[in-house]
């Protein structure tokens, strides 16, 4: 936020370090919104997270899978769900459940991932309709993680922290909204 990046782990030393194995320490199911990688975002370099993006951190088997993979293979302690400010898959979605009007092609199919986030957007009412169903999709993507079959046991004895975030595009602020460790 400050703006004094380290820029660890990004010299050929740590590319040969991590090129015969990994043990990122997070995973981060965020956005594919160009302002909000999160490997630049957290400051972190080669090795260090496991990254799937998708409009509005829009989830299904194949991500779902990804994102379990770190966790479930090399014991990675953290997931966070990144959700941002002015995110235009969720504006998107929005218009096009509110009007009826489907998105053309397949990005009908993340409009639809995100209908329960619309949902609860709605039942909560706010004055930016968007941004309720921005972080509404953390929540609800980050509880749907914690509750996973196969995540849940790890959430439950300690090993695994699944966090939902939200990102101001403004500020450079994360917050936490759900699922912060004790």
């Amino acid at each position: 936020m400050s703006g004094d990046l380290q820029h660890p782990d990004r010299d050929p030393n740590r590319r040969q370090f991590v090129a015969e194995g990994q043990e990122p320490f997070g995973a981060i199911l965020s956005c594919i919104d160009s302002r909000v990688p999160p490997e630049l975002l957290f400051d972190t370099g080669l090795g260090d997270l496991y990254v799937m993006r998708t409009g509005g951190e829009a989830v299904g088997p194949v991500v779902t899978g990804s994102v379990e993979y770190g966790p479930m293979t090399s014991g990675t302690p953290l997931i966070v769900v990144l959700g941002h400010q002015r995110c235009g898959a969720v504006k998107a979605a929005y218009k096009s459940i509110r009007t009826g009007k489907p998105l053309p092609g397949n990005l009908e199919a993340i409009a639809e991932a995100l209908r329960p986030a619309y949902e609860q957007a709605v039942r909560e009412g706010g004055a930016d309709p968007v941004d309720s169903m921005a972080r509404a999709q953390v929540t609800l993507t980050s509880a749907d993680l914690r509750s996973n079959q196969d995540l849940a046991p790890l959430v439950r004895k300690g090993a695994l922290a699944v966090v939902g975030a939200y990102y101001s595009l403004d500020t450079g602020k994360v917050d936490v909204l759900a699922g912060a460790p004790s």
